[in-house]
């Protein structure tokens, strides 16, 4: 099978994950569009000639030539990833750069693009803990606005926990609604 045809059918099945999720907590405008750009001859060349089934091909452009172009396009067109949400800050901040807290649905989408990327790449491996675990491998550390990393980090731990009935009940009711549980 060709490489074009495996990553077409990845990103797909990626699409069609993160889709059930947003539509499970009322989000079906960002179910449909999620992730479109990943078909723009951009992102979808980079992702055919660095493609390997078990990991992002952005990793292997970054290890390949230092720094990948598809996640520099994909990022600043796609608002459910925290990258997207930094900004030049007007403080005395080193470096400049400042996250900004993300909208809740965007959030909410987020955690249904972790999980969906956790469930392709993890395959039968895949538990209600992997998108914790993923986080600890780096977001922990991440450029996220504090009250962003609190949303993310407590439906993330709740979700493996408590498994994703109960988070998806309480992300619809709290970053897809806004009512926050008492």
């Amino acid at each position: 099978m060709s490489k074009i045809w495996k990553h077409f059918k990845t990103i797909t099945y990626h699409k069609i994950l993160v889709a059930k999720g947003c539509f499970q907590v009322g989000l079906y405008k960002q179910g449909l569009l999620h992730d479109m750009s990943k078909y723009s001859p951009s992102e979808f060349g980079v992702g055919v000639k660095y493609f390997q089934g078990d990991r992002s091909p952005n990793n292997a452009e970054r290890e390949d030539i230092g720094y990948s172009s598809a996640w520099l396009h994909h990022k600043g067109r796609n608002k459910h990833h925290y990258e997207y949400w930094v900004d030049y800050s007007m403080q005395a901040i080193p470096g400049g750069m400042a996250p900004v807290p993300m909208p809740d649905k965007y959030i909410a989408e987020m955690i249904m693009d972790r999980i969906a990327a956790s469930k392709v790449y993890e395959g039968t491996a895949y538990t209600d803990a992997s998108a914790l675990k993923y986080y600890y491998k780096g977001t922990d550390r991440a450029p996220l606005h504090e009250d962003t990393r609190q949303k993310l980090l407590r439906m993330l731990t709740m979700l493996a926990e408590e498994g994703e009935e109960k988070t998806f009940r309480c992300i619809k009711k709290e970053l897809v609604k806004g009512k926050k549980s008492s």
